[in-house]
């Protein structure tokens, strides 16, 4: 079984130097934000960046972008749909400019106008953005933390929109502070085989591309979405060997640490403590 693992990279200095920083610490893959996260607006990618950035990143199994943090795709407030449309689009260009293949989105809130409404918007959104950009993009929907009016906690919720969308450039993020947050008890034996039953029967474990690796600092079922050092949350270590015995739900799949580190040398930290739990429980 081969174990992918990488860091959310920071791009200050200029984009490629998120490959080079995980290069430097020996990771297979990494995650970035290609523009500011906190705004709508954004510079044009340069030429000379993108091809810093191709060159540097050479190599890697596995890069995908994060969506920023204000859209929101089922928003029921016209602007910010619409807004949150035109996000998705611009983030599907410049992924196809920097040649990576997945693009992870919070599916976001219907904001009390229900549900079934929030799904439906999703799956519009999603449709017009993956049919205006010529690129073999991957979409993955990361599933929330159980938030309130939140639209992708819930695992048959996530189903019924990849059905909805039916398309196979459509795929999951499983964050594991996200799921633990909206009550899937990944920390225990009974729990993880009873979560990873519940992903097969309403997503399929094909359908999960890329896992987020997060320890949380809220409790079961909290609703928090509050990332944590690997160990030193609620799932703990003893939560981590169990989710790592399950092989089908992480052979092959690139695992991102979104850990709270003061600077990304930190992640050693991460890795170190990851990797001794899978030599200790495979």
């Amino acid at each position: 079984m081969e174990i992918i693992i990488g860091a959310h990279m920071p791009i200050t200095g200029g984009i490629s130097k998120s490959a080079e920083r995980a290069r430097e610490l020996g990771f297979k893959a990494f995650q970035i934000f290609t523009r500011n996260p906190r705004g709508w607006n954004y510079p044009e990618l340069k030429e000379d960046e993108v091809n810093e950035f191709l060159n540097a990143s050479k190599g890697f199994y596995f890069i995908n972008s994060h969506m920023p943090y204000l859209p929101n795709l089922a928003s029921p407030k016209d602007y910010i749909y619409k807004k949150s449309g035109e996000a998705l689009i611009e983030e599907l260009k410049r992924a196809k400019k920097l040649q990576i293949k997945y693009v992870v989105v919070h599916v976001g809130s219907h904001l009390g106008e229900g549900l079934e409404k929030g799904k439906e918007r999703v799956i519009k959104i999603v449709k017009e953005a993956l049919d205006s950009v010529s690129y073999d993009c991957n979409i993955l929907l990361e599933n929330m933390a159980g938030q309130k009016n939140s639209v992708g906690s819930r695992f048959e919720d996530l189903g019924d929109i990849i059905n909805g969308i039916n398309d196979k450039r459509v795929g999951i993020c499983l964050d594991t502070c996200h799921a633990f947050a909206a009550g899937y008890d990944i920390a225990t034996e009974a729990g993880i085989e009873k979560t990873v039953n519940e992903l097969e029967k309403n997503i399929g474990l094909e359908k999960i591309k890329l896992i987020h690796l997060n320890d949380s600092k809220g409790g079961l079922g909290s609703g928090l979405d509050r990332h944590e050092r690997i160990g030193k949350g609620f799932i703990g270590r003893k939560g981590f060997e169990n989710f790592f015995k399950v092989k089908e739900l992480i052979e092959n799949k690139p695992m991102i640490f979104e850990t709270p580190v003061k600077d990304y040398h930190e992640y050693l930290d991460d890795y170190k403590t990851v990797m001794s739990i899978i030599n200790n429980v495979q």
